[in-house]
């Protein structure tokens, strides 16, 4: 299973981006997949998840300006990013699980991880 993220970029405070995140290689959909981010120095945290039943959550720091989706047929998930902020510059992650995971926030419950894309608001 590969993830492969796109979108990522550099972006004026107030602007917006769209990150892409495509799943290939695997059998059955993913039951959950979610993007996570982490800024130098912190943690890393989940951002948005999209469940396999079209169910999304958000983080609080993102609710409102941040939208997440995600098309059944080819596997790839969305976040669009609204009204950015200097505090949401980070690396972003893609991450999938093969089973829905049950706490907010816990990479550990996530199988496969993509590589990463930049976001930076100045």
């Amino acid at each position: 299973v590969q993830l492969v993220e796109s979108g990522g970029g550099s972006v004026q405070a107030g602007g917006s981006l769209t990150l892409s995140c495509t799943a290939s290689g695997y059998t059955y959909s993913p039951n959950c997949m979610a993007w996570f981010r982490q800024a130098p120095g912190k943690e890393r945290e989940e951002v948005a998840r999209k469940d396999r039943d079209g169910s999304s959550t958000y983080a609080y720091s993102v609710q409102r300006r941040f939208f997440v989706s995600r098309t059944g047929r080819d596997n790839t998930l969305y976040l669009q990013m609204n009204s950015l902020k200097s505090e949401d510059t980070a690396m972003y992650y893609c991450a999938a699980a093969s089973f829905p995971p049950l706490r907010w926030s816990v990479g550990g419950q996530y199988n496969y991880w993509g590589q990463g894309t930049q976001v930076t608001v100045s």
